[in-house]
């Protein structure tokens, strides 16, 4: 079994920063890909950042140039820095994990989300 808890979010003025942590922790697993989904009130969840264990990195539009995401595989952490913070980037962000475990497999994981307020 693997558990990701994130940390980081919180209240912040338009134009300001915010950097999201998500640990995943456990045993038997090792690490495929690490994302960050977000989802606002009535709307759908939709994918904002994703890194795999090669650094390749993918970025949804309304991001790009704003947001950062790094991942240390050392610690199986996933970082999103979040510059240039807007009004519409608020929502409950979610971190999600792609895994290989022993011995099930391939597995999906995702945390429980952390909210991320932008005040106009």
């Amino acid at each position: 079994q693997v558990q990701l808890v994130e940390s980081g979010g919180g209240l912040v003025q338009a134009g300001g920063s915010l950097r999201l942590s998500c640990a995943a922790s456990g045993s038997g697993f090792s690490v495929n890909s690490m994302g960050w989904y977000r989802q606002a009130p009535g709307k759908q969840r939709e994918l904002v950042a994703h890194i795999t264990g090669s650094r390749s990195t993918y970025y949804t539009d309304a991001v790009k140039g704003r947001f950062t995401i790094s991942m240390d595989n050392a610690k199986n952490t996933v970082y999103l820095q979040m510059n240039s913070l807007k009004p519409e980037d608020t929502a409950v962000y979610f971190c999600n994990a792609v895994v290989t475990t022993i011995p099930r497999g391939p597995a999906n994981y995702w945390g429980k989300g952390t909210l991320v307020t932008v005040s106009s």
